[in-house]
């Protein structure tokens, strides 16, 4: 049940983060997955610096912040 949760959310943060960054990120799909990634990968990187997001929110939070991470690295590969 966590996962789904966990991939739920991470699919609401590839859709926010695609929203915030400059071009709307790479269309609602390839957003959500986008998300997925970057939720693990901004839980991973939050969690090496010593940061522990609690709850719901504090998950979005660190899911988004992986996201936008993500969009912005692929946005430069892309070029």
């Amino acid at each position: 049940m966590d996962l789904l949760i966990f991939l739920l959310l991470g699919a609401v943060a590839g859709w926010i983060a695609g929203n915030l960054m400059k071009g709307g990120g790479y269309g609602l799909i390839g957003n959500m997955v986008i998300g997925v990634v970057g939720a693990f990968i901004g839980k991973y990187v939050f969690g090496v610096l010593g940061f522990s997001f609690g709850g719901l929110l504090g998950t979005l939070l660190a899911a988004v912040l992986g996201a936008v991470i993500l969009i912005f690295i692929v946005g430069l590969i892309k070029r």
